[in-house]
């Protein structure tokens, strides 16, 4: 028996010394499994924190592997040698089985065979899932391009879907849009390779998944409705930062769900109020408007301040979410949008006098990277300080160096020189900033042919309680309003 064994071992040393395909395949394997092995319980123990880490393991080291044992067990199946390895083993196993008590040995060979590819099949298994997985997650799709992404990945930080993974929107539980998004990714991999993408990235309009879908899945249609109280803060560039609230209340009100008529805001999306319009491919720019309401009437709204240019360059669209809603996650703030954020949140103490104003002033400068930002800032503030007020620096220099960061980070999170992000990069249509968003389309400019317009009065969306006034106990001054 056992120089029958010794033949079939000879013929199988032969064998992938003649077969390169499975010489190198099997190789690949016996180097690369105990490595795969012991990356991925280290991975699944998170010891190591990494998104490189990750995509060495299952997009670099895990391909190879699997590509190996495609290599070893192709070059088996499929050699041509006279001497075939398989018909050897049947031999053996028949010639075994004919002698007594020898079941109990070929059972160990079969159970240590099977186990071992069945082993392997399992790190095959692991890796092709974990690495699609992997491939999910908010550490590959932000951090792994991390000069390209940074930007987003930063604003998503900070956003009200910070807790939202980026797969939820982008990709969903659809498969046509997992395989889109994968092809997709693809082509983004192959872009930061060539150093060919576009800086600042463009907003992906026409790449992602259908907005109603995306967002009426957690935000549930049939409770929209009712008004909202907003409260705005934001500070003056006076000595003292004098902080002032406008204080409105928001008419959110209801989409036609559950029984209720559609109003206000959300009138735009009731399947009752058909609203299409025809836009700029960045949806800037609206030439028509129009209206199916529940009569089944159309009307139509031209604005009369556009020529409308070639129709390649135009889209017709159904009005939903995201016409609005364009800056969900990844949220960009104005210069003192940023600041007030800081002040507001004790980031930037405001007992330091003309913060907003001498923060304002830094910010908005133009620098080539944001190291340079750092430092220029940082050298701008503490030099304007010390000239204006030198006790502050000699008695507060920590309270000062607090606020010099605050400052910093409000140009951090929001201007990325080397994506060529700017203040004012992407525009966000929530509200009426500088002229867009709402005045889009509410603009005395949309007429119909006989001269109707679309109404713009400020009290179709909110009605304004308090406007830039020095703050004072809103709780109060409703009260007072009910009296």
């Amino acid at each position: 028996m056992s120089q029958f064994f010794t033949k079939i071992l000879k013929k199988i040393i032969n064998f992938l010394s003649r077969s390169r395909r499975s010489l190198i395949g099997g190789i690949v394997v016996a180097i690369l499994l105990p490595v795969l092995l012991v990356s991925i319980l280290i991975d699944i123990l998170g010891i190591v924190q990494n998104p490189y880490f990750s995509f060495l393991i299952y997009l670099v080291i895990g391909p190879i592997f699997i590509i190996g044992f495609l290599m070893f067990l192709g070059g088996a199946l499929f050699s041509d040698d006279k001497d075939n390895i398989g018909q050897l083993v049947v031999e053996y196993f028949e010639e075994e089985l004919r002698r007594p008590g020898r079941f109990t040995r070929i059972r160990k060979i079969i159970f240590l065979t099977s186990l071992t590819t069945v082993g392997t099949l399992i790190v095959v298994f692991i890796v092709t899932f974990a690495g699609l997985q992997y491939t999910d997650t908010v550490g590959f799709c932000s951090q792994f391009c991390h000069k390209v992404m940074e930007p987003e990945y930063v604003t998503y930080k900070n956003s009200p879907h910070s807790q939202v993974s980026c797969v939820e929107c982008h990709i969903g539980a659809s498969s046509e849009w997992f395989t889109k998004s994968k092809f997709s990714g693809a082509r983004q991999l192959l872009a930061v390779m060539r150093d060919s993408y576009n800086r600042p990235i463009k907003t992906p309009i026409t790449a992602l998944r259908p907005e109603r879908g995306t967002c009426e899945s957690c935000h549930r249609p049939e409770i929209f409705h009712g008004h909202k109280l907003c409260i705005h803060d934001k500070f003056l560039s006076d000595e003292n930062n004098t902080h002032v609230q406008t204080v409105m209340l928001l008419k959110i009100g209801s989409g036609d769900y559950s029984g209720r008529e559609a109003h206000d805001i959300h009138w735009h999306i009731s399947e009752n109020n058909k609203v299409t319009f025809i836009t700029s491919k960045d949806r800037e720019d609206i030439y028509q408007v129009s209206l199916v309401g529940s009569d089944q009437k159309k009307i139509v709204y031209r604005n009369n301040d556009h020529k409308l240019v070639r129709e390649k360059e135009l889209e017709e669209r159904v009005m939903d979410c995201m016409d609005c809603h364009n800056r969900p996650t990844h949220i960009f703030l104005s210069p003192e949008e940023s600041l007030d954020q800081k002040i507001i949140n004790g980031v930037i103490p405001q007992k330091i006098p003309f913060i907003k104003r001498q923060g304002l002033a830094a910010i908005v400068k133009k620098y080539a990277s944001q190291d340079v930002a750092r430092r220029g800032i940082a050298q701008e503030l503490l030099d304007w300080y010390r000239e204006h007020y030198p006790d502050l620096i000699n008695q507060e220099r920590d309270l000062v160096d607090q606020a010099v960061r605050g400052v910093q980070e409000a140009y951090m999170e929001n201007v990325f020189p080397q994506m060529n992000i700017e203040w004012g990069a992407y525009k966000s249509y929530t509200g009426h900033k500088n002229g867009s968003g709402c005045f889009r389309c509410h603009h005395e400019n949309f007429k119909t042919d006989t001269g109707k317009t679309i109404p713009d009065n400020c009290d179709i969306c909110h009605i304004t309680l308090i406007e830039d006034q020095p703050v004072r106990d809103v709780a109060e001054f409703l009260k007072g309003l009910a009296k």
